[in-house]
């Protein structure tokens, strides 16, 4: 895993490779996976590069052999690293160049064969039909005194309703057209389609519309076949269509066979080619990159790495080195540089997905904290607070449980549906989101909308009301101060009495809320706390005294002393005593007014105006300190590095002076600006986050209603019919309960809840400390190019 909580620290490197092992070299860096090169030619064109040739002789390449590929069946082969030299690129051109003169030559002449083979199918089908018309017709050409001429051909099957008004208005009626429709659809010799067609004789008579016909013929596209004139000879020509026709069908089935035979052989190496191919083209665009020094006999490349894995780097270059059979080492130096690097996090199937949520808000500053670690809890646990139900928690577990054991097998199917393909990549989160709801479905006692009496409720009604009042009245009111009716909390979770309670959105929304405000300060004082982290590790010792110290005391002041108000009630407050409980929100408002003169109100303990009062000067004086101090404190060192290096430059003996300690300018009004609108969105949002939080809330009653809707409305119907008819009914009202249950509540709720997650992780938490200003680490990797995961 690396450094989980933190960025891989990266380093510049400069490559120094001898040209005979630089391809072999960059080959090995490939595999490895583990550098991104950079372009130390910005200004050249790409055409004025110097293996530019090369890369076009490989997209050639890589074009005959997609449309090998796409002549051949699909045929799933394990992608395995291939060996590279730097003469196997004439070696591949000129197989390529074989296979496909060799599958042109073949798919030319089957091309011909089956053009032959159509027009003595439809030659067949014309001799076949021509005596019918000629019965039809009822008069013989050869007995008629006035000699009638014909045309017979082959026609697209739509176009014969215009074809024939066509003949119509142009020949003005002085045609006789006849046409029957083929019943099997004919192959089209070009792209293999099926073509349903329609065989027509016209009879007419004189040269003149003989001329008419053919030209509306040609302009339609039809087929004209000759045709004899007596039955004898018809069927002595169709005789021998016959004989022709069996021929040449078995010279396409020979042709075929021999088709598919080249076919099957190139297609055990084509896809071995197919990977060289991209992987030559991928290293001849990175020596692209590459410097080329004045003796023509090195390549230079600098490179961002992993400084951890600086040996595995060095071992790559040898073995390329070796390989290529160069006695010069390539050599690797670590560079000095104030550029910043790149940001890499380290990740594995599990933790990927999380940690693509954080790149999805910014990729991380350099050596910044990272929020994926700690989204792996809080997300699914946040998520799960707004989805939580024990059933609908199971049901997205067992799917998740699913993808991971079937992970392997549905990997090598390579699925192309992107939206399966989005939820199987997110297949862990999914997991860890049924997990923990499952956790507070039990907190909530909450599963498809109806509770689990596990440990037996802790009220009781028979103390308190007889028998026949149980029977007669609907609703009764139990006062938790009697004795005997409240026997103490429940066990784990809600009692499942509240179920059955009248008053029970009132309670359960109070619970939540105060849960999601005490939810909400917990995450936000922890994203403060993680951002003292990056004060020190970065040395700002500035920040943490103007910027961390101040915000740490502005939310806890505030809203740190609600959280504990919260709890105080909870504990301070029993049955007997909760009639008299005042209201948090009313004594949170009147904090902020300093409204106190109101003989009425109720104060929770002895002591609160004057504490009240106190925090809240304390976290007036918060603001000032972060909007002013330190862009004072910033303009007093520059004053003093500047007065500085005046002094020692006016001093003979000095003949470089501190030059460079104020080599950076420094504009008070900008760095005031910026400070302001930090301390005015912190402290705005101190307020509209704790606010926001309440989402929590709002989405796990709004989920909790629309189960307990789905039941009332659906299933409970059936169930409500004490008969044949009922059994029947709930068959098939448990259907559509399930489906509904899957589309509103698994699916539209969950994804509801996933993204109020998603926007309480970036925008409540994440910016407490995370900049997120960063570029991303991209090394340059054959199974990332091979995979499509980007393109150059």
């Amino acid at each position: 895993m690396g450094e989980l909580f933190r960025s891989e620290e990266m380093t510049l490197a400069q490559l120094f490779l001898q040209s005979e092992a630089a391809y072999c070299c960059v080959s090995e860096l490939g595999e490895l996976g583990m550098v991104q090169f950079r372009d130390l030619n910005p200004d050249v064109n790409v055409f004025q590069r110097k293996f530019v040739n090369e890369v076009r002789r490989c997209e050639e390449m890589d074009r005959k052999l997609r449309k090998s590929l796409w002549l051949m069946s699909k045929q799933q082969n394990e992608i395995c690293p291939a060996d590279f030299e730097p003469l196997s690129l004439l070696l591949l051109q000129a197989s390529f160049e074989k296979l496909e003169n060799e599958l042109k030559e073949i798919n030319t002449n089957q091309e011909a064969l089956k053009r032959n083979f159509l027009e003595l199918t439809e030659l067949k089908c014309i001799l076949r039909r021509t005596q019918q018309f000629f019965d039809e017709v009822g008069f013989s050409l050869e007995s008629k005194s006035i000699k009638m001429d014909f045309v017979a051909g082959v026609i697209k099957r739509e176009r014969i309703p215009m074809f024939e008004r066509m003949l119509w208005r142009v020949c003005r009626g002085n045609v006789f057209l006849r046409q029957a429709e083929i019943d099997n659809p004919l192959e089209d010799p070009v792209d293999g389609g099926q073509v349903d067609k329609s065989v027509f004789i016209i009879f007419f008579q004189g040269d003149q519309l003989k001329n008419r016909v053919k030209k509306i013929c040609e302009g339609f596209r039809a087929s004209l076949y000759p045709c004899p004139e007596t039955p004898q000879e018809r069927k002595e020509m169709l005789a021998g269509v016959n004989t022709r026709i069996d021929d040449l069908q078995m010279v396409l089935n020979q042709t075929e066979d021999h088709r598919q035979r080249v076919l099957q052989t190139a297609a055990k190496t084509t896809r071995v080619w197919f990977i060289k191919v991209r992987k030559m083209k991928a290293i001849y665009h990175t020596l692209n990159l590459c410097n080329i020094d004045v003796t023509q006999k090195c390549l230079i490349a600098e490179v961002w790495c992993p400084v951890t894995d600086l040996d595995s780097i060095q071992f790559a270059l040898r073995r390329g080195t070796e390989h290529s059979g160069s006695t010069v080492p390539s050599i690797l130096n670590r560079m000095q540089t104030s550029q910043t690097p790149p940001t890499y996090n380290k990740t594995n199937k599990f933790t990927s997905g999380f940690q693509n949520i954080v790149d999805a808000y910014g990729i991380g500053t350099y050596r910044e904290i990272n929020p994926a670690p700690y989204t792996i809890i809080t997300f699914p646990f946040l998520f799960a607070v707004m989805f939580g139900d024990l059933g609908h928690g199971t049901l997205l577990t067992a799917f998740a449980v699913w993808m991971v054991v079937r992970e392997n097998r549905i990997l090598s199917q390579k699925n192309d549906n992107e939206m399966f393909n989005t939820v199987f990549h997110g297949r862990y989160i999914i997991l860890l989101m049924g997990i923990f709801s499952v956790y507070t479905g039990f907190i909530y006692n909450d599963c498809f909308s109806k509770t689990l009496n596990m440990f037996g409720s802790s009220w009781s009604v028979r103390p308190m009301f007889h028998h026949e009042t149980l029977e007669t009245h609907r609703n009764l009111q139990l006062d938790p101060a009697v004795p005997k009716v409240f026997n103490g909390p429940y066990p784990f979770g809600i009692d499942p009495i509240w179920n059955i309670a009248s008053n029970k959105l009132t309670f359960l929304n109070s619970f939540k809320m105060k849960m999601s405000v005490i939810l909400g300060v917990v995450q936000m004082v922890f994203g403060v706390s993680l951002s003292l982290l990056n004060h020190i590790y970065f040395k700002k010792p500035l920040n943490i005294y103007f910027s961390f110290i101040p915000e740490m005391i502005f939310m806890l002041t505030l809203f740190g002393y609600l959280v504990i108000l919260i709890f105080y009630k909870w504990c301070a407050y029993d049955a007997a005593r909760s009639k008299d409980a005042p209201s948090l929100l009313i004594h949170f408002i009147n904090m902020f007014l300093f409204s106190y003169n109101d003989k009425s109100m109720k104060y929770l303990y002895t002591g609160q105006k004057g504490l009240q009062s106190f925090l809240v000067v304390v976290a007036l004086l918060c603001v000032p300190c972060m909007l002013v101090v330190k862009p004072l404190v910033l303009r007093h060192q520059y004053l003093r590095k500047k007065h500085l290096n005046a002094v020692c430059s006016s001093l003979p003996c000095v003949k470089e002076p501190f030059s460079m300690i104020c080599c950076l300018q420094f504009n008070f009004g900008d760095v005031a600006v910026h400070q302001a609108i930090h301390t005015i969105e912190y402290c705005l949002g101190c307020v509209s986050n704790t606010a926001s939080y309440l989402r929590l809330w709002a989405l796990s009653l709004a989920h909790a209603q629309l189960s307990e809707v789905l039941w009332n409305m659906v299933l409970r119907l059936g169930l409500s019919i004490n008969s044949l008819i009922g059994s029947v009914a709930v068959f098939f009202l448990f259907a559509i309960f399930a489906t509904l249950t899957i589309a509103i509540l698994l699916i539209m709720e969950g994804l509801s809840a996933f993204l109020h997650a998603l926007r309480l992780h970036w925008v409540e938490f994440q910016n407490k400390f995370y900049s997120g200003a960063g570029y991303k680490f991209v090394p340059f990797s054959f199974e990332s190019i091979l995979e499509g995961k980007f393109e150059e």
